[in-house]
């Protein structure tokens, strides 16, 4: 709950500064200045009212419409976005934001006016017919394809990484030190042998929906999807930290349990997963042209995904290295199982693992 809580915060803050800013950028390029170069209409219209104090009505606004934003974002991701196609959310977020948009704008006037002794004359749906608001809400309207493209560039690189790599810091390999987890699905071949391809291309979706609600909870970020397997990332220290590299594992397991009775009704399979965690010195860099990314070069990457591939010989579903188990602090609701020293598959160093079940 508590990180939970977390990532809304940052949510908010993030929203609210990028909408503050974008308005305060409105107010100067549209407004500051040109008072004295028109005849400005009446006491009590809206135009009046912007041209008086631009910088301070649309900063407010900003700050209001980037509160609302964020929560209405939330409200229609966990609504629409993986029941509707992508062209529905989008039309139906723009009309959201318009809404919204009239919304504070009407409120801010009310409150203005009403603190200077006077009263608004706003018309029922004045925003419908008013031409200055249209002009502002075609930019809000274009700021929010901007906004969202940093968020999918975060998601896709992760969260600040993206700015790293708008500077080059991955023009040249750079060393880091990061925690890898391989999430694979058990018995795949089987349980896609039964239900078909489409049914089970389906099926492997409902599976990373159910991660994508949690990972974020656990700081984790998606390196890669490779057919019914995800390869998670964390830099090492947010890995090891309130035990984020394990309790991600746990927290997916939970969710999907959640849903059980979807699976059961919808595929007859309720899916298992198996995971392999390590950590350590890598390499990262971006690599291609056509299609750039970040890519990981290292043993970690290696060891990570042969330990995972130990869990069915050993009939277990977490396993990780000694090297991250000594940098946790597992709690009563965790136990832990060596399973000694073993030689992965291609490598000719032991390599100490454990099980983790959870309590």
């Amino acid at each position: 709950m508590r990180i939970a809580l977390s990532s809304l915060s940052k949510r908010l803050l993030s929203s609210i500064a990028y909408w503050t800013f974008v308005m305060f950028l409105y107010a100067i390029f549209r407004f500051y200045g040109t008072k004295s170069f028109f005849k400005i209409p009446e006491s009590g219209s809206i135009v009046e009212l912007i041209y008086s104090s631009p910088v301070v009505f649309l900063s407010t606004m900003g700050i209001l419409l980037g509160f609302l934003f964020a929560l209405m974002d939330l409200l229609l991701e966990r609504i629409l976005l993986k029941r509707t196609v992508l062209g529905i959310y989008i039309i139906t977020r723009a009309a959201s934001y318009i809404l919204t948009t009239a919304l504070v704008a009407s409120i801010i006037i009310y409150l203005a006016f009403g603190s200077a002794g006077e009263s608004a004359s706003l018309p029922p749906f004045w925003w419908l017919r008013d031409k200055l608001f249209w002009s502002i809400q075609i930019y809000i309207i274009v700021a929010s394809f901007g906004l969202s493209f940093l968020n999918l560039a975060s998601e896709r690189f992760g969260k600040g990484v993206f700015l790293k790599i708008l500077v080059g810091a991955y023009s040249n390999p750079k060393e880091e030190e990061r925690i890898f987890m391989f999430l694979d699905l058990k018995n795949s071949t089987a349980i896609a042998e039964r239900l078909g391809h489409f049914k089970y291309s389906k099926f492997i979706q409902d599976c990373f929906y159910d991660l994508n609600k949690v990972i974020t909870k656990y700081a984790a970020e998606i390196y890669q999807y490779v057919g019914d397997e995800a390869v998670l990332s964390w830099p090492y220290d947010k890995g090891v930290s309130h035990n984020n590299c394990i309790g991600v594992f746990f927290a997916f397991e939970d969710q999907r349990k959640s849903r059980e009775d979807y699976y059961i009704t919808n595929y007859g399979v309720f899916p298992e997963f198996k995971a392999g965690i390590h950590g350590g010195s890598l390499m990262a860099a971006e690599v291609g042209f056509v299609k750039k990314e970040l890519a990981y070069h290292g043993d970690v990457i290696n060891t990570s995904a042969r330990i995972q591939a130990e869990c069915n010989k050993h009939n277990v579903t977490l396993l990780l290295s000694e090297k991250v188990l000594k940098e946790l602090k597992i709690n009563l609701l965790a136990e832990t199982k060596s399973l000694g020293n073993i030689v992965l598959k291609g490598k000719q160093k032991e390599v100490q693992i454990h099980s983790i079940f959870k309590l």
